[in-house]
């Protein structure tokens, strides 16, 4: 009888590790790469040759880092603008150079798959970036050193990758062909900040999961106080006495009419105006309503319209606690969950970026890219009555996302 009982017990838990069993050997198939993600492999393995030190490419073209297909296709297609662009044609090596190369190179093989179909219309794009790796790799010196401030990004993408703050590794990848470039460019620039910049014009919606640390400390160093204006605030919010803090109040105040002063949303300005230079600043935000952003010194402050790219104002606004979007015609809604409860500003006036974060992730939220012809002033609007929307100090940084000591100090 006891036997009876233990079997009854033992039968269930026995089919139960064999359902496990097979389960766990769905998840080990892998889908078959399409040519896309096998051309973005072998792409990481010939950057891993050329760019010395550049071993965070590795988990690419071993396979550990694989992008969905369409994340791919669409890689390719804007570096090969990118190389269309900016890339001089190269020297033709002689004929002894070129068979030298061909016997070792991957592109014959590339060649031959784009010629057997499926991808065909990436067949341009793909031969424009072989074209550029084979004209470096046939020069007299085929590597590249990238600098030192490169390889801690790099060393600090591949270490949030490991973490999973970041989906894949194709910002590392951009860095290094960013790196390669510069270092044929007669004019040489700062390639991190550079991969910041050319990443918010040409996404401006999430951009960078994660900003490494030393691009990071960059746009925290254009950190300045800002203090709000009470001359321009609605009547219906309170002003603290430091000017660093607002709400709405359950009264309206008596105050003077005033051009500069916002008379019907619930908005006030910051106290100086920018013409030039960059400048950084950090808000806690409330968690149901608010917006932030600039207002071009020639926007209306009277009256409810709406407060758009249309009528001089490049602002960021949560609605209903979920509802992020950028007030561009149409607006642009932004993926739920980017809500932030920090938010930082960045202006660069002379690049054109207005771009906001979210300052506890250090995440991209959106850019605006303009060119700018008038002063920009602050912009802040609240309907909390009861949390305070903040301007923190600008000498007061959030903690590093290390787990411990800063690995990159």
């Amino acid at each position: 009888m006891m036997k009876d009982c233990l079997q009854f017990l033992v039968e269930p838990a026995k089919k139960l590790k064999i359902r496990l069993k097979e389960s766990r050997k769905r998840v080990k198939v892998k889908e078959p790469l399409v040519e896309s993600q096998l051309f973005i492999m072998e792409l990481a393995r010939e950057l891993n040759k050329i760019c010395q030190r550049s071993n965070v490419l590795g988990h690419v073209w071993t396979g550990e880092d694989v992008c969905p297909a369409g994340v791919c296709r669409d890689f390719i297609a804007e570096w090969a603008a990118v190389l269309a662009r900016t890339v001089q044609p190269r020297v033709v090596p002689s004929e002894q150079q070129q068979e030298k190369a061909e016997k070792k190179d991957w592109k014959g093989h590339l060649l031959c798959m784009l010629e057997a179909g499926g991808e065909g219309d990436m067949g341009p794009h793909k031969r424009v970036i072989m074209e550029w790796t084979q004209g470096i790799k046939s020069r007299p010196q085929p590597t590249v050193w990238p600098g030192e401030p490169v390889l801690m990004m790099l060393d600090d993408l591949e270490f949030q990758w490991k973490r999973g703050r970041l989906p894949n590794l194709l910002p590392a990848m951009e860095l290094v062909m960013l790196a390669v470039m510069n270092a044929d460019s007669p004019v040489k620039k700062d390639v991190t900040k550079q991969w910041l910049v050319r990443k918010q014009r040409s996404q401006k919606i999430d951009a960078v999961r994660y900003i490494p640390h030393g691009v990071w400390n960059w746009i925290c160093d254009a950190a300045e106080e800002v203090t709000l204006d009470s001359d321009s605030a609605n009547a219906d919010l309170l002003i603290s006495a430091d000017e660093k803090r607002m709400r709405c109040g359950l009264e309206r105040r008596q105050v003077p009419r005033r051009r500069q002063r916002f008379d019907g949303w619930w908005c006030a300005a910051g106290r100086e105006g920018y013409t030039s230079g960059r400048h950084y600043w950090e808000v806690e935000v409330g968690e149901r309503d608010w917006r932030l952003g600039v207002a071009k010194a020639s926007a209306a402050r009277q009256g409810f319209r709406p407060l758009t790219t249309a009528a001089g104002y490049l602002t960021l606004r949560l609605e209903r606690g979920t509802d992020l979007k950028a007030l561009t015609v149409p607006a642009a809604p932004l993926p739920r969950g980017l809500a932030p409860r920090k938010v930082g500003v960045h202006l660069d006036y002379e690049l054109g970026q207005l771009s906001f974060y979210d300052a506890e992730k250090r995440a991209h939220l959106y850019t605006y890219s303009e060119k700018f012809t008038e002063e920009l002033y602050p912009v802040f609007g609240t309907v909390e009555v009861v949390r305070d929307l903040v301007i923190r100090p600008a000498g007061v940084r959030l903690p590093c996302l290390c787990p411990g000591p800063c690995l990159w100090n």
